[in-house]
């Protein structure tokens, strides 16, 4: 299908527009991002439809967006995403976009039991049409971009209201719309984390099986990579990888020969960095052991006797719960609010829904069911 669109990259062209979308009571949402490219990613396209209307809207040309805030925020227009998250943030983050009456057309696929949930994959389950990815991680920062970029970023955007009309449809035909807008009403207040003190390696996956002398090695490495990657405007990744850093900090090389040998480095790394790595490293080797890092470790509470017995009742209920419903056990009830039900051991329904975790639809929809079962156990 060919997507007929507006390009808009004037204030004055985005001022008619916004004024024309908040006629609509529904708006498709995407966006196109940098993050591939660069060291701090920015949004780079905002895509939005109606039924009637495409348009794709340019912020590194318009940098001021905040004519769009009362859309995303107006109650009554309702804004349709697929896999929100990151757009939720990233809106945030760049223009202060807060968004109210979001729907998640990736959630949605979920409650319905959907094995695949990727646009792609729904939009040819439900309307047996195959969507163009091969620009899926083009640098949309460039400027000019190509016609078929610029065509594909709106054809995404143009199926996304009637992909929500019909998993509504079928959402409310079997009871779960109302589980959906309120997973959607939390989704839509996710926010970017913000800058902090705290050590890199706390975000680093496998950091906690590290030793602290390791530790000092990794986080050196890894303050070394942030300030190459923001002197050279480029993601973390396209300095070193993550496995080349764990290698290093394992291996803790301080010759260059010993450096090659971890064959963590590429010979145009070594070239460029391998100075620089090795000092890093040597300097984490004579840190003091009482200024060595440790990695924090959150004390596991004693528990009940009772407790594993009740978690191992309620996971046979929910995965019972799960297969008859046809849908993913962890998308009713994950395992962390499981642990949270079985500690709590609530004994009424107002006690369930003092669990923090706990959602309006699943106290409402199984607090009962899950109450008897909790009796059963003890």
């Amino acid at each position: 299908m060919q997507t007929i669109y507006q390009i808009i990259n004037t204030k004055s062209a985005l001022k008619d527009i916004a004024n024309v979308f908040l006629r609509w009571s529904m708006i498709g949402v995407d966006l196109e991002a940098d993050s591939m490219y660069h060291f701090r990613e920015k949004v780079c396209l905002l895509q939005m439809a109606t039924k009637r209307i495409n348009v794709i809207i340019d912020p590194l040309q318009i940098s001021d967006l905040s004519m769009l805030k009362p859309i995303f925020a107006n109650h009554r227009v309702k804004k349709v995403f697929h896999g929100a998250d990151y757009d939720v943030r990233s809106l945030y983050r760049d223009f202060k976009i807060e968004i109210n009456n979001l729907f998640d057309t990736q959630l949605a696929a979920m409650f319905l039991g959907l094995k695949e949930t990727g646009l792609e994959a729904v939009i040819k389950e439900r309307f047996n049409v195959t969507l163009e990815k091969k620009y899926q991680r083009k640098d949309w920062s460039r400027r000019p971009l190509t016609l078929e970029m610029l065509a594909y970023a709106a054809n995404d955007v143009s199926y996304l209201i009637p992909l929500a009309e019909n998993f509504e449809n079928e959402l409310r035909k079997k009871g779960r719309l109302q589980w959906v807008r309120e997973e959607c009403d939390c989704l839509s207040k996710v926010r970017p984390v913000q800058n902090n003190l705290n050590p890199l390696f706390l975000n680093f996956k496998g950091s906690g099986r590290l030793a602290p002398r390791d530790l000092a090695v990794l986080e050196g490495l890894l303050q070394y990579r942030k300030k190459i990657a923001a002197q050279k405007d480029k993601p973390l990744f396209k300095i070193f990888r993550n496995q080349s850093l764990m290698t290093l900090a394992i291996e803790k090389p301080i010759h260059k020969k010993k450096l090659e040998k971890t064959k963590a480095l590429s010979p145009k790394q070594i070239g460029m960095y391998g100075v620089d790595v090795i000092e890093t490293i040597k300097r984490a080797l004579i840190l003091p052991d009482k200024k060595l890092p440790v990695y924090p470790r959150k004390k596991a509470p004693l528990l009940k006797r009772a407790v594993p017995k009740r978690l191992k009742a309620l996971k046979a209920w929910r995965n019972a719960k799960a297969r008859a419903l046809v849908i993913d056990p962890a998308v009713l009830f994950n395992r962390t609010l499981l642990n949270a039900i079985a500690v709590e051991n609530p004994r009424h329904i107002q006690a369930l829904g003092k669990i923090a975790e706990i959602k309006n639809w699943q106290k409402n929809e199984f607090g009962q069911e899950i109450i008897s079962v909790l009796r059963k156990v003890n």
